[in-house]
């Protein structure tokens, strides 16, 4: 590898990244940084569709006995809130941040399979399409997004308010979409693997591709496990299978087992790419390289040994044996101490500091909080008796989205704000994104925090409406008036993706004063990534050509409210 970094400063818009201009460059495209666009609109996408759905929940939800919805019709728009939030719009989200900057991080020209790539990318969007054209078909699945067995059986799915086919859509679609992760996941391994420059041992590779790598033998090791539990579930509806059928044999609690195997895991596979953008952010706007790489890279892989030995705590009010709980629970504890040292090293870098309160920045501040608060209740359910009074409660749907959206979204928020300028060029606005950041900050807490309460005052989760109970009622309008306030930051977002996109303040090859590679091409990047590549002796290899003057035209971070 040549030694010297790229300095130019080309101009370049987003949609010349390839060789071919137009609607035929993006269909055809097999560059890695187009599929990953693509993969960022079409999750943003779905984004929308999760968060209005998530609106129509809240505005049933904003009074008791209120029948704005059917009881058919909330099963539905609740069940494809969380099918779309989890599979159709966080998850490739995170995947889109993967393809298009682990090959700019190890200074590849692309990833290790093209044309896997790409179809990976099409399996997802045929997938989700698909389950969404359930609607269209008169029948989406309403069963909730982990499809408990018995309800998800032809005698269940059919009855006078269905004709059963949402549960079919929803099978292949997820298998389309499961396929095409599978594909991705390899790619990224191997990519890592293989594609790194000679210099860059595994204890330089920046934290994001650590993570990156590690959730993609998450993705491999978990995947198979739904695929193979969706499969039983169609063999069952279709082809005479007894797999989930108690009267012949079979056991509900199957599904539960293996969609478990596959869900504990799922949360890190939401979580671990998020981990790796807060720990590249953190060090740029502190000042500070991160602290303690070994700690966090080993706490990764921890993380990814123990998700897979804690599926039962989603199923201890399901009568299972003690030796079973006590298992379960000790290592639902036991995981917590390998994120804690995660929460820590962040503190730490921050500790001390210069921190730019930017954007990005600020999100990653939100996320150490919430995240850690869904973590403390997630420990809560540990303790087998507290998970028994509490497990189908509103107390659930708090610690879930305390956990799942504080710790998947906002660090997607920061990302967004991070990487933005170097894949379009151009600045997001500031002003605009701490509009949004307060919007969801504010939105988030007032909306799930009160949530905690209404589980412990009795209320169920997965019900249409509920009675006017003392203090339900009070719970539930606050709860909904602040998700509107976090629908309108969201808003606020959407809003300056596109302004920006066209408007939006020239951002130059390295705005934040980034340290890895991605900041060592242009913004945006030509289709070979580089022309050169410079030397690697540490996590920082720009801030190391910084220091010894080899770095001519290197941006300082920009002040705060710099940014337009």
């Amino acid at each position: 590898m040549n030694s010297e970094v790229n300095t130019s400063n080309k101009p370049g818009s987003i949609l010349e990244v390839g060789e071919y201009k137009g609607l035929l460059s993006w269909l055809s495209s097999v560059d890695h940084k187009q599929i990953g666009i693509m993969y960022f609109v079409t999750s943003l996408a779905f984004l929308l569709a999760g968060v209005t759905l998530a609106m129509v929940m809240r505005t049933q939800l904003i009074e008791p006995n209120h029948h704005w919805l059917s009881p058919a019709t909330y099963n539905q728009v609740f069940t494809m809130h969380g099918t779309t939030m989890i599979f159709l719009a966080v998850m490739p989200m995170l995947t889109a941040f993967m393809v298009y900057f682990t090959p700019l991080m190890i200074g590849a020209r692309d990833v290790s399979f093209p044309r896997m790539n790409a179809l990976s990318y099409w399996l997802y969007l045929m997938g989700g399409l698909l389950i969404y054209f359930s609607f269209f078909a008169g029948d989406t699945l309403h069963t909730g997004w982990s499809a408990y067995a018995p309800l998800t059986s032809v005698n269940f799915s059919m009855n006078r308010y269905f004709v059963g086919s949402g549960v079919d859509y929803w099978i292949v679609g997820l298998l389309l979409t499961g396929a095409g992760t599978i594909m991705g996941a390899i790619n990224i391994l191997v990519t890592v693997a293989d594609l790194r420059p000679p210099d860059m041992k595994l204890n330089l590779v920046p934290l994001f591709v650590w993570m990156s790598a590690i959730n993609a033998i998450l993705m491999l090791l978990a995947l198979p496990a739904l695929n193979a539990a969706l499969v039983m579930l169609f063999v069952d509806r279709h082809l005479g299978g007894l797999f989930f059928n108690p009267a012949a044999g079979g056991s509900p609690l199957l599904w539960e087992h293996t969609f478990w195997f596959f869900g504990h895991p799922e949360v890190y596979i939401l979580i671990l790419p998020g981990f790796g953008i807060v720990s590249e952010v953190i060090p740029v706007f502190s000042g500070k390289p991160i602290f303690g790489y070994a700690f966090i890279s080993v706490a990764t892989v921890a993380i990814a040994f123990l998700s897979f030995g804690v599926w039962a705590h989603h199923m201890l009010a399901t009568g299972m044996n003690f030796t079973v709980y006590y298992t379960f629970a000790l290592t639902t504890a036991l995981i917590a101490v390998p994120t804690g040292i995660k929460i820590f090293n962040w503190i730490a870098t921050m500790w001390g500091g210069s921190i730019s309160f930017d954007t990005p920045m600020l999100f990653c501040i939100a996320f150490l909080i919430q995240f850690t608060i869904g973590g403390l209740s997630g420990v809560a359910f540990a303790v087998v008796p507290v998970d028994w009074a509490l497990t189908q409660s509103y107390f659930v749907v708090a610690h879930f989205h305390y956990t799942l959206l504080g710790g998947t979204i906002f660090t997607v928020m920061a990302g967004f704000y991070y990487w933005y300028p170097k894949i379009t060029g151009r600045m997001l606005s500031e002003k605009l994104g701490k509009i949004q950041f307060w919007l969801m900050v504010i939105g988030f807490n007032g909306a799930f925090f009160i949530l905690h309460f209404a589980g412990l005052a009795g209320m169920p989760r997965r019900v249409y409406t509920y009675p006017n109970l003392p203090h339900l009622a009070a719970i539930n309008l606050i709860s909904s008036l602040f998700a509107y306030v976090l629908g309108l930051g969201f808003l606020v977002f959407f809003i300056n993706l596109v302004v920006s996109l066209f408007q939006g303040k020239p951002a130059g090859d390295n705005p934040w004063g980034g340290w890895t590679l991605e900041w060592a091409t242009s913004s945006p990047p030509p289709p070979h990534n580089f022309d050169r590549i410079p030397p690697i002796r540490s996590i920082r290899p720009l801030y190391d050509l910084e220091r010894s003057g080899k770095l001519p035209g290197a941006s300082a971070p920009p002040s705060q409210g710099e940014i337009a």
